[in-house]
C-alpha cells in the first residue's frame, strides 16, 4: 500500500468528484453522521462535492484527499474563509475514510497534514464537531484534539434518531 496525501486545487477537486462520492456514500451508508441521511447514493453525494470544488476554487476551503495507489480512498476539509473577527480559526470538516481502507492510519495522515496546511494558511485554532459515541469521536484526542463539550439531540443518525454532537479544539502552529 502506497498511501499518499495531497491538498486539491480546484481542477483537481472537479477530477476527484466521482471517487469523492463513492467515499462520502460509503461513510454515510456505514453510519457515518456527516450530515446525510441513508440510503445515500454516489449521485447523491455530486452535488455536495461540486460545492466543495466551488469552495476550493474561491480559495473558501482546503480539500485534501488521501490516496492508495493513486485513488482517493479518504478525505477532509478545512474552511479557511471565517468571520472578519476570526482570521486565525479554522473548521475542520468531513474526515472520511472509505471503509475498504481503514486501519491504515490514514485519519491520522489526512489530519497531521490538515494541521499543518491550516498552520501554513495562517490558522491557529482548529474546531470540529462529531456524532457523540462514534467511532470517529475515539480518534480525535488520540490526535491531541481536546474535548470542549457535549450537545444533547444535534443530529441526526443517518439511519435516523437523534444523536449528540461533541465538539473539539486543537491550536495549530
Amino acid at each position: 500500500m502506497t498511501a499518499t496525501i495531497r491538498l486539491l486545487d480546484a481542477a483537481k477537486a472537479r477530477a476527484a468528484i466521482p471517487d469523492l462520492c463513492e467515499v462520502l456514500a460509503d461513510c454515510v451508508n456505514g453510519g457515518a453522521s456527516v450530515g446525510f441521511m441513508q440510503p445515500y447514493s454516489n449521485a447523491d453525494a455530486e452535488p455536495y462535492w461540486q460545492g466543495v470544488a466551488d469552495a476550493v476554487a474561491s480559495g473558501a476551503t482546503l480539500l485534501f484527499v488521501a490516496e492508495i495507489d493513486g485513488r482517493p480512498v479518504g478525505t477532509v476539509q478545512v474552511s479557511a474563509a471565517q468571520m472578519p473577527n476570526q482570521p486565525h480559526r479554522g473548521d475542520l470538516k468531513k474526515l472520511l475514510v472509505h471503509r475498504s481502507a481503514r486501519g491504515k492510519g490514514l485519519a491520522r495522515l489526512l489530519m497531521d497534514t490538515a494541521e499543518r496546511e491550516a498552520a501554513a494558511h495562517g490558522k491557529t485554532l482548529l474546531v470540529l464537531d462529531t456524532a457523540t459515541g462514534s467511532e470517529a469521536e475515539a480518534i480525535y484526542p488520540r490526535l491531541g484534539w481536546q474535548r470542549v463539550g457535549v450537545i444533547p439531540d444535534y443530529a441526526l443518525w443517518p439511519e435516523g434518531g437523534l444523536c449528540a454532537t461533541t465538539f473539539f479544539y486543537k491550536r495549530v502552529a
